[in-house]
Formats: C-alpha cells, structure tokens, sequence
C-alpha cells in the first residue's frame, strides 16, 4: 500500500521537532452533489525545527514516532 502524501499549511510549530499541519481537502457529496471543503490537523515530525507558522510543506505517512506523529516533513513547497 503506497503512503500517503498531503500538501497543507503549518499552523503551529511550538513543539520540540514537531508541528502541527492543516491539511484541506475538497470533494462531492454522494446524495446532494454539492462540493464539501473538510480541513483536518496533523501532527508532524520536523527534525531540524526548520518549518514557521505559515509555510507550505508537503507531508508524508511514516512509522510511528510518538503517540500523536505518524507523519514526516518530505519538503517545503514555495
């Protein structure tokens, strides 16, 4: 089964190698048909503490690190 890859934006970055990501992704209601924006938060490991609040990375499903982390940082997108 491939990994996971999510695009989102740092909402947090006050942990000590983590961050929190918000990930928001768009579809189509099965019954009314209408398009549904979910946004949904993930906790990051960032090993270098290089990530601030705002920027664009893109996230990747990984081992567990910790209870909460079960992804890594794979890149930051400009």
């Amino acid at each position: 089964m491939p990994k996971k890859i999510l695009d989102g934006i740092v909402v947090s970055d006050k942990g000590d190698k983590s961050i929190t990501v918000m990930v928001e992704r768009k579809y189509q209601h099965p019954v009314l048909q209408k398009v549904i924006k979910t946004k949904k938060k993930y906790h990051v490991h960032d090993e270098n503490n290089s990530h601030k609040n705002g920027d664009k990375v893109k996230i990747i499903e990984s081992r567990p690190i910790s209870k909460t982390k079960k992804f890594k940082v794979l890149e930051e997108k400009r």
